[in-house]
């Protein structure tokens, strides 16, 4: 396991930021039970976890208004360090010409940081992103292999909630490599909740 202070990196037209390694989950399919990195990027390891301003500084390198989205996603999930996250998307959205900005999360922050995030959330960035990963809690267990055991139920409570306040699009994910009736299953969940539903490739 290679380590570095990749805070930031591009994909494509979006810059990715990530800031913590820590997560509830730990997925099958994960990439980072192949890789170092992704993308192409440099190592994802943080050898310690940024500060604000280790992040401010990083950030001041980057042309801001030249990406299409900046997105909250790393090698970690990014709740884990909630305040850190919303102090830097306050920064961000202060920004001339800043992008759209995107999180990509388990969708179990409430449980990490024991309080409904969804209003924070929501007020910080444009778009939500929810990992749904499977269509049924059996699969989902199994699949994401959470710390919480009421991690399904909690992932669709935070995505309802993101959708409740009316203050950006709500998405769940599915990797293609679940079967399709898992899919059609996800699909069903996303009309529940209100959200939308992405079917990504695996290496996405």
């Amino acid at each position: 396991m290679k380590k570095a202070m990749t805070i930031s990196y591009e994909v494509g037209d979006n810059l990715y930021l990530n800031f913590t390694n820590k997560c509830p989950c730990a997925c099958t399919f994960c990439i980072r039970n192949n890789a170092d990195g992704a993308y192409g990027s440099d190592p994802l390891w943080l050898e310690h976890e940024p500060s604000a301003e280790e992040i401010y500084a990083d950030l001041e390198k980057r042309d801001i208004k030249k990406y299409k989205e900046i997105v909250f996603c790393g090698y970690g999930e990014p709740t884990c360090r909630l305040e850190v996250l919303l102090e830097i998307a306050d920064y961000l959205k202060k920004s001339p010409e800043c992008p759209k900005l995107r999180i990509n999360t388990n969708g179990l922050g409430d449980l990490v940081n024991g309080r409904s995030i969804a209003d924070e959330i929501c007020n910080a960035v444009d778009i939500v992103s929810v990992s749904l990963n499977a269509g049924t809690k059996e699969e989902y267990m199994a699949v994401t292999r959470p710390k919480y055991e009421n991690a399904f139920e909690a992932m669709q409570k935070f995505t309802a909630d993101c959708v409740k306040t009316g203050k950006c699009e709500v998405i769940m994910s599915v990797v293609d490599v679940i079967p399709p009736e898992q899919i059609e299953a996800s699909r069903m969940i996303c009309e529940k909740l209100g959200a939308k539903l992405r079917v990504r490739k695996y290496d996405e």
